[in-house]
């Protein structure tokens, strides 16, 4: 049984069939300019000859950097922006990810090497405890209107864009048309100051202090949303109108 697989850079000669490395847990798969036989060869100048290694286990994987000089970045692509640095001589960074996305640099080149894990293993069910419920950190309903909005600021990240523009008020109206066809400028700003109540990124009316008032309220929310998976990608179902039903 696999428990990865390894899909190395596109290059000229290969790019229309790329090879997979399938790799066991316990197995291991060294990459780089000039490795053996059985090693994932990245034919590029800026590779150095023995630039890393995978390793695999039950449920994820590792990275080891064997580079004296380059950090690499393991990307999360479903992740909003999510990812993690292993650093020069760093061996076995473990990588939470179940899709990743080794970035290499590499003379100018930022080489992507995909790495496909097993599903990791949840608790299912209930704890089985007695007592009151935990309360949640964060409380929202995703019938309303203000997590549309929340969902139209997300989604140019989510969409696989991690680094993209947030969309402007115009953007954010235009996209609410389909469920909440009265949308505008005004309306959609006052959820935006709502969630940032809501989500405890500023106080209230009746207990704020005077002061300046928060910067980057669009960006804070987004970075909150999406750090904490307050928005998924299966969310933006909300920007689509249902049938015979609105947001309220």
């Amino acid at each position: 049984m696999y428990s990865i697989i390894v899909v190395p850079p596109p290059t000229t000669e290969d790019e229309p069939a790329r090879t997979q490395y399938r790799l066991a847990p316990g197995e291991r798969l060294v990459f780089g300019r000039s490795v053996p036989e059985d090693g994932l060869r990245i034919g590029h100048d800026g590779v150095s000859r023995r630039a890393g290694e995978i390793a695999a286990h039950g449920t994820f994987w590792t990275l080891s950097n064997l580079c004296a000089h380059q950090t690499y970045v393991v990307e999360n692509p479903e992740g909003a922006g999510e990812h993690i640095k292993v650093a020069p001589g760093r061996l076995d960074a473990p990588v939470p990810f179940e899709f990743s996305r080794i970035v290499l640099p590499a003379a100018g080149d930022l080489l992507p090497v995909e790495v496909w894990a097993p599903r990791h293993d949840y608790l299912r069910g209930e704890d089985g405890t007695d007592g009151e419920p935990t309360a949640p950190a964060f409380s929202v309903d995703r019938t309303k209107r203000y997590f549309a909005v929340l969902a139209a600021l997300c989604e140019p990240r989510l969409r696989g864009a991690p680094h993209a523009p947030l969309p402007t008020m115009d953007q954010v109206v235009e996209r609410l048309r389909p469920s909440w066809p009265a949308a505008s400028r005004t309306s959609v700003q006052w959820n935006i100051d709502y969630l940032a109540v809501k989500l405890r990124l500023k106080p209230g009316p009746e207990t704020a202090e005077p002061g300046p008032r928060l910067n980057g309220k669009k960006e804070s929310l987004v970075s909150l949303a999406l750090r904490f998976d307050l928005v998924r990608e299966d969310d933006l179902v909300v920007l689509t109108a249902p049938s015979g039903r609105a947001l309220r």
